[in-house]
């Protein structure tokens, strides 16, 4: 199981963007994602990510920032 990290706060639409993309490409490769959503207001990561949002682990290692690009992380997926 590939372990997927996105840090998002609400309202955001990029964000909601990113998750739909890592659930799709997930499902299409038939990959299994452990998927962790860390709001970085709620968990006092405001001042280090401001509106870096969203920023997205694969297996703990950043992979994307503000777009998931569905052919990169079906790369990263697949390599995991």
């Amino acid at each position: 199981m590939t372990e997927v990290t996105v840090y998002t706060r609400e309202d955001c639409h990029l964000c909601a963007e990113a998750i739909g993309t890592i659930e799709e490409v997930a499902d299409d490769a038939g990959t299994e994602v452990d998927l962790t959503l860390v709001d970085v207001d709620e968990a006092g990561l405001a001042d280090e990510y401001g509106e870096r949002v969203p920023y997205v682990l694969v297996d703990g290692r950043p992979a994307f920032k503000f777009r998931v690009d569905p052919d990169e992380l079906r790369a990263c997926l697949e390599g995991s």
